[in-house]
């Protein structure tokens, strides 16, 4: 699965702003630079950050934008899909939600990428902006391998 730069950009923004609209709003333009993101590309990301009730503009002089919400209830999820990027790892279309070959039937491997699609769309549910300020993602990353170790272990013993 590719997260496009759609969604990328709209979470890094969202981390800058969260970074630094602790005292003023902050404009646009200061996040294009700091992240090296078009400015007319975030104007577009953010009229739908907006639309979803994830940040608040502030007009007039010194306006800018500020998080609707904490950066502990902001989740990455929500921004992902409030720039109405998908969240799966499967091939299938909306037209196609029955399958992803031509004849509507699911492929072999079909359940194995929405399953991965579910796990990811799960991780991002459960980071907010905050656990991103604040580094706190390395321990959830590592118990995922340890778990999927302790998991190959316990199948072999088994056999």
């Amino acid at each position: 699965m590719k997260l496009s730069t759609k969604g990328r950009y709209a979470v890094m923004a969202m981390v800058d702003l969260a970074r630094h609209a602790q005292a003023k709003p902050v404009s646009l333009s200061d996040i294009a630079t700091r992240q090296e993101i078009s400015l007319s590309y975030l104007e577009q990301l953010f009229a739908r950050l907006r639309r979803a009730g994830l940040v608040k503009s502030v007009r007039g002089p010194g306006g800018g934008y500020r998080l609707a919400r904490g950066s502990a209830e902001t989740r990455v999820s929500e921004i992902i899909l409030a720039v109405d990027e998908p969240i799966k790892a499967t091939r299938c279309t909306e037209m196609g939600a029955t399958g992803c070959r031509a004849d509507r039937s699911k492929c072999l491997t079909h359940d194995l990428w929405e399953e991965l699609g579910n796990q990811i769309h799960t991780f991002l549910s459960s980071v907010t902006l905050l656990d991103v300020l604040e580094r706190r993602l390395a321990p959830r990353i590592a118990e995922a391998p340890a778990a999927a170790a302790n998991n190959d272990s316990s199948m072999a013993a088994a056999s």
